[in-house]
């Protein structure tokens, strides 16, 4: 692809653009992200500060009016009236009413309190406004339970019946305290004093994080004081929250994973009165909400940019590099042997202006030179692999044709006139079959049946000591293969086989497995030296084929086989060689399946 001058070019600019622009984005987003969030921490924890002010205050005020109230010498003498059991019901109504105008004097001065009630344990409350009920029910209240049994003096935003029944039906924060004793236990009078809630929200819910991030504000319990139901969308923030309440810092910023995998922050400050917490939740896909569209904004301004880039580069080049691209295309071409595509391709003929132009004629030339140049190479190669490829079958012959001739002159003399008859007519059957060197390919049971006449041969020759068997595995009766490629695998197995040892055994097998034929031959000989292997697995020995002919080495055999059947079947032909010296040999051909009277040209030999 980056061979084209045209391609390197766009590519260039490219790259060009997407690391200046990726380096600045990149720069830039990570940048602006560090500064937001030290803003934001600095910004949350100082508006924290100005909101604990803001709680301080109102729990302050709430304090004071209970400690006025608490102690006062009318609280003192209402609860002693009441208390006495030989007060009478004037005395005590008028108690009450007196009271009652304390408190109504007591919460007029304070302008965050919405109310002060008073209730006794024998089941009456006094509130402002001459309010003097008899009524038990407050004690099954939650929040009186919790005060008595719990000593909760804090009560979280809830609705009052109290305020109900005075046409306030907001929600309130509560105070609770015991009168005369300090025990809630034991109290016999509680004060609840009720501060709407919305007084301490609203300046909360002015406090953001980020787009959405709220602010909360939290009990000892770690429960929102206020009505804020969205804290319990933040699941991952209370273990969190619990270890921020254990440990010693006033202040600070955590940072957070959710199960998911996206990162949160939370900002908390504590509470000094009464051990509140404020805590500040935020994801940072929120809170770098504008810096994230800020880069999307900057990726899409880079693409335009590209594109942009592509097709100015594209214009640039290609009055450049279109002759060069075609010219390049017809190369390819003639690369593949393509020369009448290659001329197609090439830039048509013109004047000569400039070097392209140059090059370009000269090509067209050359196209035309090698063209002819191959078609007559292709010609004398083939006459000349058939002359090759004779000359490798005519190897065969006088080898085994000596030996068997030195084999009858044995028997002769010693006068073994059967196994003579045999071995001369095994001899002439196989004789007869070589003659016919006309022929290339030839029926594989015809190249088994010149096999077993050789292996009778050989039976006589060695006798007892020779265990040599042939099996067949597959469909074979309409398979064809190039002729004589066993007989000398099996004459060098044999050989082998014998040289240190009076018994020989050789498996020849011949099997059909899918597309391929396997023709293996097996021996317990000598085996072969780690140089030999490598060199017979040496590719280069595909091109040796005028020193193989001339070769005398005891080796020609094998060396023949294959050579043959590279000259047939090229890159289809594969072998492998097992071998270990004093432990035998195994020699596999793998051959492509040729059916019988397939046109050979079907097979591309690579």
């Amino acid at each position: 692809m980056f061979y084209s001058l045209k391609n390197r070019l766009i590519a260039f600019f490219v790259v060009l653009l997407v690391l200046s622009f990726g380096t600045m984005s990149l720069l830039l987003f990570n940048q602006s992200r560090s500064i937001i969030r030290s803003y934001i921490e600095s910004s949350a924890l100082e508006k924290m500060d100005e909101y604990g002010s803001f709680i301080n205050m109102a729990l302050q005020q709430s304090y004071d009016l209970s400690s006025l109230v608490y102690n006062s010498d009318i609280t003192q003498r209402w609860d002693a009236q009441l208390s006495n059991p030989a007060s009478t019901e004037g005395q005590k109504m008028l108690s009450n009413i007196t009271m009652s105008k304390f408190l109504t004097q007591t919460t007029n001065n304070y302008s965050i309190v919405s109310s002060v009630t008073i209730y006794r344990q024998e089941g009456m409350r006094i509130g402002a406004d001459n309010q003097v009920v008899t009524d038990a029910s407050f004690k099954q209240e939650t929040w009186y339970r919790n005060f008595i049994e719990h000593s909760n003096h804090w009560v979280p935003a809830h609705t009052d019946q109290v305020e109900i029944k005075g046409a306030k039906p907001y929600e309130v924060v509560s105070l609770l305290l015991p009168i005369g004793i300090f025990e809630p236990s034991l109290a016999k009078n509680v004060m609840k004093v009720n501060i709407k809630a919305d007084f301490l929200l609203e300046p909360l819910n002015r406090i953001h994080l980020g787009e959405s991030g709220t602010i909360f504000l939290l009990n000892q319990q770690g429960n929102p004081i206020l009505s804020q139901q969205e804290y319990s969308a933040y699941p991952e923030a209370a273990a969190e929250v619990q270890r921020v309440r254990a440990g010693k810092a006033a202040q600070g910023v955590v940072y957070l994973k959710d199960q998911k995998g996206a990162s949160h922050i939370l900002v908390y400050k504590k509470l000094a009165i009464t051990n509140w917490l404020l805590v500040g939740f935020v994801s940072e896909q929120d809170l770098y909400a504008k810096l994230f569209k800020l880069r999307n904004s900057i990726i899409v301004f880079a693409s335009l940019m590209l594109i942009a880039a592509f097709v100015l580069a594209y214009w640039i080049s290609y009055g450049i590099t279109k002759p060069l691209s075609r010219l390049v295309s017809a190369m390819r071409h003639v690369q593949k042997g393509d020369f009448a595509q290659a001329e197609r391709l090439t830039p048509p003929e013109r004047r000569i202006r400039n070097e392209v132009d140059y090059a370009t004629d000269t090509f067209r030339s050359m196209v035309k030179q090698l063209r002819y140049l191959i078609r007559t190479e292709f010609e004398q190669k083939l006459l000349r692999q058939q002359a090759e490829y004779k000359a490798l079958l005519m190897q065969i012959n006088p080898h085994f044709l000596f030996n068997t001739l030195e084999l009858m002159s044995s028997l002769a003399i010693q006068q073994r006139t059967k196994e003579t008859v045999t071995v001369i007519e095994s001899l002439g059957k196989m004789l007869r079959f070589s003659l016919r060197i006309s022929e290339d390919l030839i029926p594989l049971r015809e190249e088994l049946k010149y096999v077993r006449y050789y292996m009778s041969i050989l039976d006589i020759r060695f006798g007892p000591g020779l265990d040599l068997r042939i099996e067949e595995q597959g469909e074979l009766d309409d398979l064809e293969i190039v002729k004589f490629l066993l007989q000398p695998l099996i004459e060098n197995a044999v050989k082998y086989s014998f040289i240190h040892q009076a018994n020989a055994r050789v498996l020849i097998t011949v099997r059909q497995d899918k597309d391929r034929l396997y023709l293996a031959v097996a021996d317990n000989g000598i085996g072969m030296a780690p140089e030999l292997l490598r060199e017979l697995n040496d590719q280069a020995m595909r091109q040796q084929l005028e020193q193989l002919l001339q070769s005398k080495t005891h080796q020609i055999g094998l060396r023949n086989v294959l050579a043959r059947c590279w000259l047939y079947y090229g890159d289809l032909f594969s072998f492998r060689i097992d071998s270990s010296e004093q432990q035998g040999t195994s020699i596999e051909l793998s051959l492509p399946i040729q059916r019988r009277n397939e046109d050979v040209s079907r097979i591309d030999r690579g």
